[in-house]
C-alpha cells in the first residue's frame, strides 16, 4: 500500500549577487576558497534531484541496499544524497564526471546539462576530466559523521549556533523552515568551514561557548569515531592491496622458468564465457566485466565454473588486479572492500575473520580482529568476497562451515560473493540470489592473442611458428582449448627447437613434465645428473601422497614443508621445488590462545603448481595399484565420481595400458559412463590388441556426439570411430545429437557445430542425425544422402527433429544409396523415402497413429514447409482411416473458399476437408468477425466427423442471423463453445451466445489473468449485456491499456477489447500504479461511460487524470470519481469540476500541480520498491 509521503525540503540556491550574502561574506570565518563555491554547487544540485532521479543514481552507483533505504527514508533525500555522493567521490571540488556519466546513462541528459553548467559557474572545472579524489575514504566516513551530527542538533541549538556563527537572517529563516533543519545546518557548517573532514574545532568551540558541554562531548566522540574508522579502513585496504600484489604480480606460465614472472594483467586473455539465464539456457557474454553487475544486484552470489585448466583462478586474480589498481572500465573497481581467499588454504578455518587474519594481513598489521569485524559487518560498504578453487576446499563437506553459511546466506547477507570451482564440483546449497557463469576456454583468436602478448611480442615469424603447431595438429588444438595447456605449450614451443607431435592428453602432459626435468638436468652433469634422472622416473612416494590427498574424506592439497622433506628426502624435494612442480608458500600461523605478539610466526606450506599436476602423480599410483588390487579399485570407483577426478582416470589409462581396460570397464557402469570411457580409451598406448578390444566394446553400442559435449570429447569420439573403421570393426550406430551443422559441398565430411569434422566412416551401419527444429532444403538433404553414400557399409539413415522437403529430384539421389537399398527414414512422421521417386511413403503406422492421437497443429508461426508436412499427415490419416483427436488452427486462418470447400491459410496454403478430424480448435487473438466465424462453420459442415468446435482467446459475435447457419450442423448436434472452461456456448438454433454461469458480484479482469480467462469474462459480460441482464460491477485490475477515441470499447493490455455494455451499473478502472492518463484517453473513457445507459458510477484509481479546468463532460446521473492513491482524497465531478468528496473543496490548478508532483514522487518510490522486491525474489 502507498503511504502518504512528506514533500522534500527544497533549498533555495543562493546567488552570488544576493545583497544579504554579500553583506555577510566578509564576516564568515576563514576557510579554503574552494569550499564556499563547492557548497553553493551542492546546494544547487539538491534542488534538482527528485526521488526518482535519486533512486536511479543510487542503483547506478551500486549503493548497498541499507544505504539506499536510509536515503529513501530521510527527511530530505536530496540533501542526504548529495552528502553521500560527496562521501563516495562521485562529486568533488575538482571532478563531477562520475555524476555526469550516471545522469547520462540513466537518461537524464537535461539534468546533466544543468549540473555541468553549475559546475562551470561555481567551480570553474572541466567536468569531463577524470580526477579521482584522493580523500574518498575520508569523505565517506565524514559523510556518516555528518548524518550522526544532524541527529544531535536540536532546534534551539541550531538557532544558537547560527547566531554565534553570524549566519544571515535569510539563511537562518531557510534553515528554520526546512523539514530537516539539522541536516541542512550541517551542510552549511561544512560549506563555511566550521566542520571539515580533518577538523571540527570551530564547532566544538562554539558548543562549549554555548555551555553545551554534553553535546560537545558526544559530537567529539562521533568525530573521533569517524577519524578512527577512516584510519582503519585506509589501513585495511592498504594491507589487503599489499598482500594481493604478491599474488597477482608473480604469475609463472612455466614453473621452471623462474626468471619469467609476470603481473596477471600482462598475461591475462579473456576466455570464452557464458552465463545461465532464468530459463536455464547458456548465453555468451562479451567480457568478464559483464558477469557481475554491482549496480543491478540481481545475483548476490556468482558461481564461476569450468573444466580443469580453464583459467578460473587467473580470472579471479585479474579481478583482484582490477580492484587494487582501480581499473576504471572494470566493474570490479567499485567495491569498497575486496576479500580474496584461496579455499585450499582454509582447512579447519572457522570464520572469515580468522581467514583474513591468517592469510591476508601482514605480520606487522596495525589492525586488531575487532577492527576488521567492524569494517566487514558495516552494511554501508560495498564488499565483494572472492572464494577461489572451491573444488580444492578441504572443508566443503562440512555443512556448517563458514563458507557454506555465506553461500546459503545465513551470514554476511550484505556482501557479494564470487566463487570459482570445477564444473563437477558445484556447491550443493546456495542462496536464492545465485547466478551461474561458465568458462569455455580458448578459441583460435584468444590463443593467438596470448602468444603475441606474453610469449613472442612483435616477432611475427615466431608467432607463426608457434601457431603452426596448433593449426597442423587438431588433437593438440583441441587439448589446448584449456588455457593452461595452451599457455604451457606456447612457452615451451618458444623455448624448444623441436616440437612434439601430441596424440593425447597423457602424451601432452608427459611431454611437459619431461621438459621440466630436462631443463633441470641440462644445468648439471655426472652423478648429479644421474640422480636427477632417477628422481624424474622414480616418484612412488609423491604418487601416493598425491593420490591420498585427492581421495581422502577431505581433500588436502597443502603440506608442511618439513614433513615433505622428511618423507621424500631433501634432494628429491629440492628438485621438484626447483622445477616448479611443487610450490612453496609462506603464510602466517597464529596460535589464537596466545597474545598477538607471541603468536605470530611464518609457516611454509607446499602445494602442486596446479591441481592437474597432483592428478598426474595420483594417476601413476592408480595405474600401478589397479592391476594388483582389483577389489580395492572396485570399491574406490564406487565411492568417487569419475568426473570429479577425470584426469586421474584418463592419465592412468595413458600411463598403463593394462590398467586401462579395468578402468574403462568400471567407469562405463557409471552415469554417462560411455562418454567418459571414450576419453579414457583414446589415452591408451602400447598393445594394439588391448586398445582394439576396448574400442570394439565401445562401438558395439550406440555412440553419441552431443551438442553439449566438449570439443575435446567430440574429437576423441571421432578418433575412436576412425580407429574402429581402420581396423574393420563394425560400428553399430552413430547418433549426432543436435551437433550436426552441415555437409561439405564436396561431400568429404560432416562439419559439427563445434568445428569438429566427421569424415565418411566405412564400417558404420546406422547413422541417426537429430537436428534442431528447422527446415532442411532439398540441396541440404541431397548432400546428407551423398555423405551417407560414401559410408560404404551404411544400411540406414534416420533424420529427426527437423522438417524435410516433401520430395526431392530422384536423379540427384546418389547411386550408392539406391544400389545398397539404403533405408532413409523420416522418423518424426513414420515415413521412409521411396528412392526411385524421391518421395516419402508411410513406413510406421504406429507413429502416425500416435501423432494423430496427440492432436495436430497448424500455426501461423510454422514455416510453409512445416504446414505442408502437417497437411500431408492429415491426408495420410484419412487414407489410413486413423482419427485425428483434435486439429488446432492457431492464428493461421485467412478465409473459407466456397468454391473448393477448403480453408485458406494466411500462408496461402489450402486446408481441404479434414474428414478424419473429431474436434476443431481455433485460436485467434481479439475479436472474430462474423464472416470469419461463418467461414469456420462452413468448413466444419464439410468435415463430417467433427463433433465439437472450440474457439480460444477470441471474442465471438454475440449473435448472427439463423438463416446463415446450415441445418446439417444442428442435425449433427455439433457443439460450438469458447473459453478454456467451455462455459460459453453458441446456440446454433437461436444463433446466439449463451453462458452456463450467471454473473454475480464483481467481475474482475486482472492483468495477470491468462488471455483465455480474460476472453471468457469479456464474452460473459457481452452475453449478459445482449440479453439485458444487469451487470452490477466490473473491475479492470491493472488490465486497462487504452480506449477508442470515440469510446466504442476499452482495450486491455492483452489486446482484447471490452465493448460498451448497455446493462453495466458500476465500472472501476484500477490502472497500473503511476499511470498518467492523457486528455484523449480520458475523453474516450467519458464517451464510453456516456453510452453505457445504466451506468451509475465510474471510478478511476491509482492514476493521474489530466487537467481539463471546468470542461469535464457532464454524464447526467453517472457519478464520476477519481482517487490517485490509497491516502488521497476522493474527487468527484460536480458542474464539470473536480471536488473533494469529503471536504467539498474545488481542486484548483495550483492544488492540481502540487498533486502531480507528489503523485510522481510517490509512485517513483513505490515502483522502485516493487522492482527491488522482484529482483530479490
Amino acid at each position: 500500500m502507498i503511504r502518504h509521503w512528506s514533500v522534500g525540503l527544497r533549498v533555495i540556491m543562493m546567488a552570488d549577487s544576493s545583497p544579504t550574502h554579500e553583506a555577510s561574506s566578509s564576516e564568515d570565518p576563514p576557510r579554503k576558497s574552494i569550499i564556499p563555491a563547492f557548497g553553493r554547487f551542492k546546494t544547487a544540485l539538491s534542488t534538482i534531484l527528485t526521488i526518482k532521479v535519486i533512486l536511479e543514481l543510487a542503483v547506478t552507483f551500486g549503493y548497498p541496499n541499507a544505504l539506499i533505504d536510509e536515503i529513501q527514508g530521510a527527511g530530505d533525500s536530496a540533501i542526504l544524497m548529495v552528502m553521500v555522493m560527496e562521501g563516495r567521490g562521485q562529486i568533488h571540488p575538482t571532478d563531477i564526471s562520475p555524476l555526469l556519466s550516471a545522469l547520462e546513462n540513466t537518461g537524464h541528459n537535461g539534468i546533466a546539462t544543468d549540473v555541468e553548467a553549475w559546475s562551470l559557474e561555481y567551480l570553474d572545472i572541466n567536468p569531463g576530466k577524470r580526477q579521482k579524489p584522493k580523500e574518498s575514504l575520508e569523505l565517506s566516513s565524514f559523510g556518516r559523521f555528518r548524518i550522526a551530527l544532524s541527529t544531535a542538533l536540536r532546534e534551539q541549538t541550531i538557532q544558537n549556533l547560527g547566531a554565534l556563527f553570524e549566519y544571515p537572517r535569510a539563511l537562518m529563516d531557510e534553515i528554520r523552515n526546512a523539514e530537516n533543519s539539522a541536516l541542512l545546518m550541517t551542510m552549511h557548517m561544512e560549506e563555511r568551514g566550521q566542520i571539515q573532514p580533518a577538523d571540527i574545532s570551530p564547532l566544538l568551540t562554539a558548543l562549549k561557548d554555548l555551555r553545551l558541554h554534553g553535546v560537545a562531548s558526544d559530537v567529539e566522540d562521533q568525530f573521533n569515531e569517524h577519524l578512527r574508522i577512516t584510519g582503519k579502513m585506509a589501513a585495511f585496504i592498504e594491507e589487503l592491496k599489499g598482500t594481493y600484489h604478491t599474488l597477482y604480480d608473480k604469475i609463472q606460465p612455466i614453473p621452471y622458468i623462474r626468471e619469467k614472472m609476470y603481473s596477471v594483467d600482462k598475461v591475462f586473455i579473456e576466455v570464452g564465457i557464458e552465463h545461465c539465464d532464468s530459463r536455464g539456457s547458456w548465453k555468451t557474454l562479451s567480457s568478464y566485466c559483464d558477469m557481475f553487475s554491482f549496480a543491478k544486484g540481481t545475483s548476490r552470489i556468482q558461481i564461476i565454473e569450468g573444466d580443469p585448466g580453464y583459467g578460473k583462478s587467473t580470472l579471479a586474480l585479474q579481478l583482484v588486479y582490477d580492484w587494487c589498481n582501480e581499473v576504471s572500465d572494470s566493474p570490479f573497481c567499485k567495491p569498497d572492500i575486496l576479500i580474496f581467499l584461496n579455499l585450499r588454504q582454509l582447512v579447519g578455518t572457522t570464520s572469515i575473520m580468522e581467514a583474513i587474519e591468517q592469510f591476508l594481513l601482514p605480520q606487522d598489521s596495525s589492525l586488531e580482529r575487532q577492527d576488521v569485524e567492524q569494517l566487514i559487518n558495516n552494511k554501508n560498504f560495498n564488499i565483494l568476497v572472492i572464494f577461489d578453487a572451491y573444488d580444492e576446499y578441504p572443508d566443503q563437506h562440512i555443512e556448517d562451515s563458514f563458507v557454506a553459511k555465506i553461500l546459503e546466506e545465513q551470514i554476511l547477507r550484505h556482501v557479494d560473493v564470487l566463487l570459482t570451482t570445477r564444473s563437477s564440483c558445484i556447491p550443493p546449497a546456495c542462496g536464492s540470489r545465485t547466478g551461474h557463469i561458465r568458462l569455455t576456454g580458448f578459441d583460435e583468436g584468444a590463443r593467438e592473442q596470448y602468444v603475441r602478448k606474453a610469449v613472442t611480442g612483435d616477432d611475427e615469424e615466431e608467432v607463426q611458428k608457434i601457431l603452426e603447431q596448433f593449426n597442423t595438429n587438431p588433437i593438440l588444438r583441441d587439448i589446448c582449448q584449456a588455457p593452461l595447456f595452451s599457455v604451457m605449450y606456447a612457452h615451451v614451443a618458444h623455448e624448444e627447437d623441436e616440437f612434439h607431435n601430441v596424440q593425447s592428453v597423457t602424451d601432452f602432459f608427459l611431454y611437459m613434465i619431461s621438459c621440466f626435468h630436462s631443463h633441470a638436468q641440462n644445468k648439471v652433469s655426472g652423478e648429479k645428473r644421474k640422480q636427477l634422472q632417477k628422481y624424474a622416473s622414480s616418484h612412488e612416494k609423491l604418487d601416493k601422497l598425491a593420490f591420498d590427498s585427492l581421495t581422502g574424506a577431505n581433500q588436502q592439497l597443502l603440506w608442511d614443508k618439513d614433513i615433505l622433506i622428511k618423507e621424500f628426502g631433501a634432494d628429491f624435494y629440492g628438485l621438484y621445488v626447483d622445477i616448479g612442480i611443487l610450490v612453496e608458500e609462506e603464510v602466517i600461523n597464529r596460535d589464537h590462545g596466545a597474545t598477538r605478539a607471541e603468536s605470530i610466526q611464518y609457516l611454509t606450506e607446499v602445494r602442486f603448481y596446479h591441481k592437474l599436476f597432483c592428478e598426474w602423480y595420483a594417476a601413476h599410483y592408480l595405474a600401478t595399484s589397479v592391476t594388483s588390487f582389483r577389489s580395492w579399485f572396485h570399491n574406490f570407483c564406487k565411492r568417487l565420481n569419475p568426473y570429479d577426478l577425470q584426469f586421474v582416470y584418463r592419465f592412468a589409462c595413458g600411463i598403463n595400458s593394462a590398467a586401462a581396460k579395468k578402468v574403462i570397464n568400471l567407469v562405463r557402469k557409471k552415469r554417462d559412463g560411455d562418454k567418459f570411457a571414450v576419453l579414457c580409451a583414446l589415452e591408451q598406448e602400447g598393445n594394439t590388441k588391448d586398445v582394439l578390444s576396448t574400442v570394439r566394446d565401445l562401438v558395439s553400442r550406440n555412440v553419441h556426439i552431443s551438442e553439449k559435449d566438449t570439443r575435446l570429447l567430440q574429437r576423441t569420439t571421432v578418433q575412436l570411430l576412425e580407429l574402429a573403421s581402420q581396423n574393420e570393426v563394425p560400428i553399430k550406430c552413430l547418433i549426432l545429437d543436435r551437433s550436426f551443422e552441415t555437409v561439405d559441398k564436396r561431400l568429404t565430411h560432416i562439419a559439427l557445430k563445434s568445428g569438429v569434422v566427421v569424415r565418411p566412416i566405412v564400417y558404420l551401419q546406422l547413422l541417426i542425425v537429430r537436428m534442431e527444429t528447422t527446415d532442411v532444403t532439398e540441396q541440404e538433404l541431397i548432400n546428407i544422402l551423398g555423405f551417407a553414400g560414401q559410408c560404404v557399409n551404411l544400411m540406414e539413415l534416420r533424420l529427426d527433429g527437423c522438417t524435410l522437403p516433401l520430395s526431392i529430384n530422384a536423379e540427384s539421389i546418389p547411386v550408392q544409396v539406391i544400389s545398397r537399398k539404403m533405408k532413409v527414414s523420416y522418423s518424426r512422421y513414420g515415413y521412409k523415402m521411396r528412392l526411385e521417386a524421391g518421395r516419402w511413403e508411410i513406413d510406421d503406422v504406429d507413429v502416425i497413429r500416435k501423432l494423430c492421437s496427440d492432436g495436430l497443429t497448424v500455426s501461423r508461426d510454422d514455416s510453409v514447409l512445416l504446414q505442408q508436412t502437417t497437411l500431408l499427415l492429415l491426408e495420410n490419416s484419412f487414407k489410413l482411416n486413423i482419427p485425428v483427436t483434435c486439429l488446432t488452427l492457431h492464428e493461421c486462418i485467412d478465409k473459407f473458399d466456397v468454391t473448393t470447400s477448403s480453408m485458406i491459410l494466411r500462408s496461402g496454403l489450402s486446408l481441404p476437408c479434414a474428414s478424419s478430424v473429431m474436434k476443431l480448435e481455433v485460436t485467434k487473438s481479439g475479436n472474430m468477425s462474423e464472416d470469419r466465424f461463418l467461414g469456420v462453420l462452413a468448413f466444419v459442415k464439410e468435415c463430417k466427423d467433427i463433433k465439437a468446435v472450440l474457439f480460444n482467446s477470441c471474442i465471438l459475435p454475440v449473435s448472427i442471423p439463423t438463416e446463415h447457419i446450415d441445418d446439417s450442423l444442428i442435425t449433427r448436434n455439433v457443439n460450438v463453445s469458447c473459453g478454456p472452461d467451455n462455459k460459453i456456448q453458441f446456440n446454433l438454433r437461436s444463433g446466439k451466445l449463451e453462458s452456463k454461469t450467471k454473473l454475480s458480484g464483481w467481475v474482475k479482469i486482472r492483468n495477470d489473468d491468462t488471455v483465455a480467462s480474460q476472453t471468457s469474462k469479456v464474452m460473459r459480460l457481452m452475453v449478459a449485456s445482449a440479453n439485458n441482464i444487469p451487470i452490477s460491477k466490473v473491475l479492470l485490475n491493472e488490465s486497462f491499456s487504452s480506449v477508442d477515441s470515440d469510446g466504442l470499447s476499452l482495450v486491455l493490455h492483452s489486446g482484447l477489447c471490452l465493448p460498451r455494455l448497455s446493462s453495466l451499473q458500476k465500472l472501476l478502472i484500477w490502472t497500473k500504479n503511476g499511470r498518467e492518463v492523457t486528455v484523449d484517453e480520458w475523453t474516450g473513457i467519458l464517451n464510453y461511460a456516456k453510452h453505457s445507459q445504466l451506468l451509475k458510477e465510474l471510478t478511476m484509481l491509482f492514476c493521474l487524470l489530466p487537467w481539463l479546468g471546468n470542461n469535464h463532460t457532464n454524464l447526467g446521473n453517472t457519478t464520476v470519481q477519481w482517487s490517485p492513491g490509497f491516502e488521497y482524497s476522493i474527487y468527484e465531478i460536480h458542474s464539470g469540476r473536480w471536488q473533494s468528496r469529503s471536504k467539498g473543496r474545488v481542486l484548483t490548478r495550483e492544488a492540481y500541480d502540487n498533486l502531480v508532483k507528489e503523485f510522481r514522487d510517490c509512485f517513483s518510490i513505490y515502483n522502485w520498491q516493487r522492482q527491488r522486491r522482484a529482483m530479490s525474489e
